[in-house]
């Protein structure tokens, strides 16, 4: 994705570029305006806006997960091994960061906490970013949490978290992955 936007960039400047050095009519190239007006040739305008700078996004491997005024800071585990892994091993969770786990389809889901140290919420998504279930895991279990309506995405924050936040079932979330 950044090889397309260096080129796009690339070929935008380029074009920008080419048209300051666009002669005026009449043959005319001095950027000197009046000149060209003295000679009897109309001015031609220069293009003075430049291309808006691109929208901020969170860095590769991340999304923000944006809740109203509330935004996670998630790393994203879209491969089988990172699913896997998902938070096992870690000592915390900082408020404000989480793992958003990205599905291929839309499915009923289950997951548990072997290996995990700190207690999560889950929120379970559905395609267009709707909050369809909400559960609270216990550290070091095995008990599975299903979900209880189909979900594309889950996201794992610290414990308490959604409630803290009023974020309940019907929620919908915008989120904004970083590029690749």
């Amino acid at each position: 994705m950044r090889s397309v936007q260096k080129a796009r960039s690339a070929s935008l400047f380029a074009l920008l570029a080419a048209l300051a050095c666009t002669p005026a009519k009449g043959g005319d190239t001095t950027a000197d305006p009046e000149g060209a007006r003295s000679a009897g040739a109309e001015a031609t305008q220069v293009p003075t806006s430049r291309a808006a700078p691109a929208a901020p996004r969170p860095s590769a491997g991340h999304a923000w997960v944006i809740f109203g005024a509330d935004t996670v800071v998630a790393e994203v585990a879209s491969t089988p091994d990172q699913r896997a892994q998902g938070l096992m091993y870690r000592d915390a969770v900082t408020d404000g960061t989480g793992m958003l786990f990205v599905f291929e389809d839309n499915a009923l889901r289950s997951f548990w906490m072997q290996n995990t140290y700190v207690a999560l919420d889950i929120a379970f998504l559905d395609p267009s970013f709707r909050v369809v279930d909400i559960q609270q895991m216990e550290p070091l279990t095995t008990d599975p949490h299903a979900s209880v309506a189909p979900a594309m995405f889950a996201l794992e924050v610290r414990k308490g978290w959604f409630a803290e936040k009023g974020i309940a079932t019907g929620v919908r979330a915008e989120v904004v992955f970083g590029l690749q």
